[in-house]
């Protein structure tokens, strides 16, 4: 008896717990923002982890001769730094094989020291490139980053839409920095000028002082580097003041959250995603309609990154023959080849997912739909 009794005190430190038909349960932690203004982007990260558990379970894994079943433990960081260092630390101590997220770039660069430390494996889609270069080797983004994000819409102002000029806003944020700063990079580099540029917060929804200044430059696009929360109300003032220019922006503003909250004003929002358009490939219809089916309401953004982590996980777990040792699954997933609905899963020496593709979106009907020339 006190035997068995030690035997489930370590599997407990190491996320399993271990039934009387010897099944592994295997507890993924998952951090992000499940409160606040960008609480809708965290639940469909959530729900999008969700339904690969859900699936995996029902598939029936197996490692090393064991049955697997994985648990989901879901954290709310509230999008805030602080709070998200705790929840990594959390996570930790419950003893959780991997973390999915955190889902903010300001969290998750805080998060990742934490959860380095402890030698965890973190799958992230926070975009900004400081996550990817401080030498962790547990670090694995799933998306695109912000150069390859803002790049995108830089070149996309000055080669669709034949932008000449352009204004730049960021909310002071790590992912809001991040992403302007490179379509700055890559539209200066197609001849856009940036006629002004513009700082406001990620609690703002009041634009009108940094709008009234824009508006004196004309410029041709307006981009802004931050989140929904902000963008929308943004979107409905400058067409309330009459400024002509298309907004664009990353994958923060690329939701249907989006579309609810700007409404007509939506359809001046052009914006970048990180994956393949869904809606084009067989196994992307698929998962629209399963994530349809599962919650009575349509995606947000990275609930598919989410859903191809956890199996991306699983997959890993299998070929590296454990349910413990987070050192071999780390640099199982580091030579991972997966190919997943949004896209294949290879990573680079720092942890950046190799060629990862980047659609542009507009916002019709409510919802983010690839543009179209």
């Amino acid at each position: 008896m006190r035997y068995l009794a030690m035997m489930a005190v370590a599997l407990a430190t190491a996320g399993l717990t271990l039934s009387a038909s010897a099944q592994v349960v295997v507890t993924i932690g998952h951090s992000a923002p499940l409160t606040g203004p960008q609480a809708a982007n965290g639940k469909d990260n959530e729900n999008g982890a969700r339904l690969a558990v859900d699936e995996l379970n029902k598939s029936g894994i197996t490692v090393a001769g064991q049955k697997v079943t994985f648990k989901l433990d879901s954290e709310d960081d509230q999008a805030d730094p602080k709070i998200g260092v705790q929840i990594a630390q959390k996570l930790v101590d419950s003893g959780v094989f991997a973390v999915l997220g955190p889902y903010n770039s300001g969290v998750a660069i805080p998060a990742s020291r934490i959860l380095n430390a402890a030698n965890m494996p973190m799958l992230t889609v926070a975009s900004n490139p400081s996550l990817t270069k401080q030498g962790f080797k547990n670090v694995f983004r799933i998306s695109a980053s912000d150069e390859q994000l803002g790049g995108t819409m830089g070149v996309f102002a000055a080669k669709t839409l034949k932008a000449r000029t352009a204004a730049v806003v960021d909310d002071r944020t790590a992912y809001g920095e991040g992403v302007a700063e490179q379509f700055i990079k890559a539209a200066k580099a197609n001849g856009v000028q940036i006629v002004d540029q513009e700082f406001t917060t990620s609690s703002a929804t009041d634009f009108l002082g940094i709008l009234t200044n824009i508006k004196s430059k004309n410029p041709d696009v307006i981009f802004f580097g931050g989140y929904a929360a902000q963008g929308a109300p943004m979107a409905k003032q400058m067409r309330e003041r009459g400024i002509r220019a298309k907004l664009l922006g990353g994958d923060g503003i690329c939701s249907a959250d989006m579309g609810k909250v700007a409404g007509d004003a939506a359809s001046i929002v052009y914006c970048a995603q990180g994956g393949v358009a869904l809606d084009k490939t067989p196994a992307g219809r698929e998962f629209l309609k399963k994530y349809k089916a599962a919650y009575s309401t349509d995606i947000q953004v990275y609930a598919v990154s989410f859903y191809d982590g956890v199996k991306l996980l699983a997959d890993a777990m299998v070929k590296a023959g454990t349910t413990t040792d987070k050192t071999r699954l780390i640099a199982e997933l580091a030579k991972e080849n997966y190919k997943g609905v949004a896209g294949t899963y290879s990573f680079d020496e720092n942890g950046n997912i190799k060629g990862a593709p980047t659609a542009v979106y507009v916002i019709k009907d409510g919802q983010p739909v690839p543009y179209e020339k």
